[in-house]
């Protein structure tokens, strides 16, 4: 059995029309007129128990909403959605005690409580025993690092301690599926690897399945092997992380610091480059290429016997450049024009 199964899960969404003016202040009150939005257009994935899947897309493709409608906060439109054995959307008590939802710009602690107070609180709507409550804060405190913390205010803390004390509230009902959306929100890079070494170490010690979306690439490249990439509302990508890299960076880059600027009237001329690749930029002395995985070898030999340089670098791009190249284009078929 799939922990997450989604079967073409559409979300539409009907927005009202206010023309500007009392008029269609007016018209708006007596007879609306509406347009549909669609949110989710179809989208279709299973993951298996356990597993670590990264969720990306840019601002509006559909993420939140995908999320929401997994977590049974909103009904879908149309398909078929299951979550660790359960219709979300039915909200069954049994489904509520297997999941978990943590939104990095949303807080369910007291904020003039001590997060002991909240967790409390928590252990009871769950009805988890005492000792039982006991026993999981005092594991997940350590975990997270939280020793003396729980017992102040929860305005006091800082942002990545509020953060951790989140996470703790949220798993304190050990679910079995964990919806993460932007949990590393805001806090500071070593905020950031405290809570992506909690996430890796909580999932090998209970197994949890976790989607997670994240802007921050490291969340992704350290805790995913698999990502789900939406544009749009579709689905555009599933499957490996680097096959990801490789499927849509057919290229490396090519760094070179030249011993000399080149004068203005070879960088103009169009041919100029093209036997090396696709100039990315010229910034003085130092040159970046984009250069076909196929044609690296020749490419770099041409390099050093035309140009006089002082030094060459060849590196991967940046994920999160080729990410960005995924959502311009909105498609699987992207491929640059280099070479």
């Amino acid at each position: 059995m799939f922990a997450v199964q989604a079967e073409n899960l559409q979300k539409v969404y009907p927005v009202a029309i206010k023309e500007p003016g009392w008029q269609g202040t007016l018209r708006h009150f007596l007879r609306r007129t509406y347009t549909i939005i669609e949110a989710v257009k179809g989208v279709s994935f299973h993951i298996e128990p356990g597993e670590v899947v990264g969720f990306l897309g840019p601002n509006g493709a559909g993420k939140t909403t995908t999320l929401k409608m997994l977590t049974g906060l909103i009904h879908p439109s149309g398909g078929k959605v299951e979550v660790a054995g359960h219709i979300p959307y039915r909200r069954q008590e049994a489904f509520l005690h297997k999941i978990t939802l943590v939104m990095g710009q949303k807080q369910q602690l007291i904020w003039d409580l001590p997060a002991a107070d909240s967790l409390k609180i928590n252990a009871a709507v769950y009805n988890i025993p005492e000792a039982e409550s006991r026993r999981r804060i005092g594991e997940l405190t350590e975990m997270l690092s939280l020793q003396g913390k729980l017992n102040q205010p929860v305005r006091k803390l800082s942002l990545g301690e509020r953060m951790k004390a989140e996470l703790m509230a949220a798993l304190l009902h050990e679910p079995q599926v964990l919806f993460l959306d932007e949990p590393t929100l805001g806090l500071d890079v070593n905020a950031q690897v405290a809570v992506r070494e909690f996430l890796r170490e909580y999932n090998r010690r209970t197994g949890a399945t976790i989607l997670l979306t994240s802007h921050y690439m490291a969340d992704i490249t350290e805790l995913c092997d698999r990502v789900i990439v939406i544009h749009q509302g579709q689905l555009i990508y599933d499957g490996n992380l680097d096959s990801l890299i490789e499927r849509f960076a057919p290229y490396r880059e090519v760094q070179v610091e030249l011993a000399h600027p080149l004068s203005p009237d070879k960088i103009n001329q169009p041919d100029f480059f093209r036997a090396y690749g696709e100039v990315e930029s010229v910034n003085g002395q130092s040159v970046r290429f984009l250069v076909r995985r196929s044609q690296l070898t020749g490419a770099i030999g041409k390099i050093i016997a035309d140009l006089d340089i002082l030094d060459l670098t060849i590196t991967d791009p940046p994920v999160e450049e080729i990410i960005g190249r995924v959502f311009q284009t909105g498609s699987s078929d992207f491929s640059p024009k280099v070479g």
